[in-house]
């Protein structure tokens, strides 16, 4: 098996477990309270910076410019989810 599909199915794997961590805190809290369109929306999120990171570690050679497209793709991931999640900036997608 190549280093990309271990990537590709590692990236897989993480999606799932952190999409189900939401799922089983529902059974056993009121806290969390998530929709079918909560978890599509993770999903979508969490599989665009997986294959993001995927692309980057694929086509980008130099370690500099790796390390740097990674930090911008976390800055805009945490960005994204944290306007989703309460609304940082007040746009029409927040979730406050």
């Amino acid at each position: 098996m190549t280093v990309q599909k271990k990537r590709i199915i590692i990236i897989f794997v993480s999606i799932i477990v952190v999409v189900c961590l939401p799922l089983i805190a529902m059974q056993f809290t009121d806290k969390v309270q998530w929709s079918l369109f909560d978890f599509i929306i993770a999903t979508i999120l969490l599989l665009s910076a997986g294959l993001s990171v995927h692309f980057i570690f694929q086509k980008v050679k130099k370690m500099k410019y790796r390390i740097t497209l990674l930090f911008l793709l976390l800055v805009l991931f945490l960005v994204t989810w944290i306007e989703i999640a309460v609304g940082l900036f007040g746009t029409e997608i927040s979730g406050s």
